[in-house]
Formats: structure tokens, C-alpha cells, sequence
């Protein structure tokens, strides 16, 4: 955060409820703020292509990523990056999948994803 920046209102409850925490104390406020639905999100990569290539997408169309096999995935939390990690498969028969995190991003400056 820029210091020339005033903080907001969502920033000062967080630091006040770290100080608290940092103090061996529960924050008070800490239940409200555990319940606020977030989006989350993994990119596995993106594109960019002209839109008469788009209207030319069909079933079966293979369109080509940013990123290569094994390169890790960003994990987007109400869009900025917060981790990065590794595609897993979670059950047996492989029908679901998910994310090992292998980083995570600093709450200095997350890279916001539009």
C-alpha cells in the first residue's frame, strides 16, 4: 500500500484484527469478516486472437494457451493473484481435479487479473 494512500476502512479492520492476533487475542470482528463470500478462481492460461477467430470456435476447436505444460496455474481470489500451483487429481476414478498451492503471492502488491 502506498503510505500517501488513506488506508480503507477493509485494510484497518485487518491490520487491527492482526495486531489482535499478534497478541495472542481473538478479533472480534474476526467471525463477520471469516463469512464474507469471496469468488476464487484458477487460470490455467490465457489467449488473445481476433473475434473473427472466435466466431469461428466449434466443438472440438483446441485453442492455444500462454502457458505450457507444468507451469504452474494462478489461484485469482475476487481477482488479484494470490497463489500459484500445480494441477492435481483429487479422486480415484479422476473425475475432479484441484490445486496444490506451491506459492503463495505477497500481500504487498497482488497482481490484479481483469
Amino acid at each position: 500500500m502506498d503510505p500517501a494512500e488513506p488506508e480503507s476502512p477493509a485494510d484497518a479492520l485487518f491490520k487491527a484484527a492482526a495486531q489482535q492476533a499478534a497478541a495472542g487475542q481473538k478479533p472480534h470482528h474476526l467471525e463477520t469478516v471469516l463469512q464474507i463470500p469471496v469468488s476464487v478462481k484458477v487460470v490455467l492460461g490465457s489467449a488473445t486472437m481476433p473475434v473473427a477467430n472466435v466466431l469461428k470456435l466449434g466443438r472440438g476447436a483446441v485453442v492455444p494457451l500462454d502457458r505450457k505444460v507444468g507451469e504452474p496455474v494462478d489461484v485469482v481470489v475476487n481477482g488479484r493473484v494470490i497463489a500459484r500451483g500445480e494441477v492435481v487429481v483429487l479422486d480415484e476414478d479422476n473425475s475432479r481435479f484441484g490445486v496444490s498451492l506451491t506459492e503463495v503471492i505477497g500481500t504487498g502488491t497482488p497482481t490484479r487479473v481483469v
